[in-house]
């Protein structure tokens, strides 16, 4: 029976989509049968993100209304064949769909399967509680900004009242350049500050996030991992700017 980990955040433009998708691939070749389930009505980008958009013939909506069957909304992804994707409304952006009709959906095909990833829409509006009532875990995405900080309280607060199976915390664009001048916080400091369990850490690089996901970075090998064998093997973003040739890179960043 698959684990359906809800992957959210309180502000947009954190990175969310971005890492649910490299997530999936991750957790896909490391052998694991996973859907990555756009529950984002609104933006509904999960398949651009991924690369498939032309390949999809059917969305969760003509799955609901009984156009096709969950298996046929399915989009198996070209490099991953262990990955799939579930679309949300591009037949009919318009159209309400109730948290009980994904749900239904997505219990029809977690027995087929290791993992569902539902990506879900930032903030806590009715498209965020559509999303967290399909899942059984949630993985909360910020950055260590205070503004992605103080939505991510508020999203971690709302979820805690969904009695989830587990709750984490992944933060993204993690500086370590400016953790080690005090100018940024520190993961570990903002699991403290948000009293949740960090799961992950991915450094601002511009490699990190390659649309073909390829070259998969050391960050997003070790989430997935975590994600799978629940142990907390944490990224250090630091760690390349210590010493003489950290201290150079460093000064060499901040002038860019």
């Amino acid at each position: 029976m698959a684990r359906k980990i809800v992957i959210t955040s309180g502000k947009g433009g954190v990175g969310k989509t971005t890492i649910a998708v490299h997530l999936a691939a991750q957790l896909s070749k490391k052998g694991q049968r996973v859907i990555l389930c756009d529950a984002d009505f609104g933006l509904n980008n999960v398949d651009v993100a991924a690369g498939v958009e032309d390949l999809v013939t059917y969305d969760i909506v003509d799955v609901i209304e009984g156009r096709c069957r969950a298996k046929q909304a399915l989009v198996r992804h070209p490099k991953y064949g262990n990955m799939y994707l579930l679309t949300s409304s591009h037949s009919a952006p318009e159209r309400y769909v109730s948290p009980q009709a994904v749900k239904v959906v997505l219990e029809t095909l977690a027995p087929q399967f290791d993992f569902i990833l539902i990506d879900c829409p930032a903030g806590i509006d009715d498209g965020f509680h559509r999303a967290v009532a399909t899942a059984d875990e949630a993985i909360v995405v910020t950055t260590p900004h205070i503004s992605a900080l103080r939505d991510a309280d508020k999203v971690i607060t709302v979820l805690k009242s969904y009695q989830l199976n587990d709750l984490s915390l992944v933060v993204n664009m993690a500086r370590g350049d400016l953790m080690m001048t005090g100018e940024s916080l520190a993961p570990r400091d903002i699991s403290q500050l948000l009293k949740t369990s960090l799961l992950g850490v991915l450094p601002e690089e511009y490699e990190i996030f390659r649309s073909d996901l390829t070259d998969t970075h050391a960050a997003f090998k070790l989430l997935a991992g975590n994600v799978l064998t629940g142990k907390k093997k944490i990224y250090d973003p630091m760690r390349k700017y210590a010493g003489l040739l950290g201290n150079i890179r460093r000064v060499l960043k901040k002038n860019l």
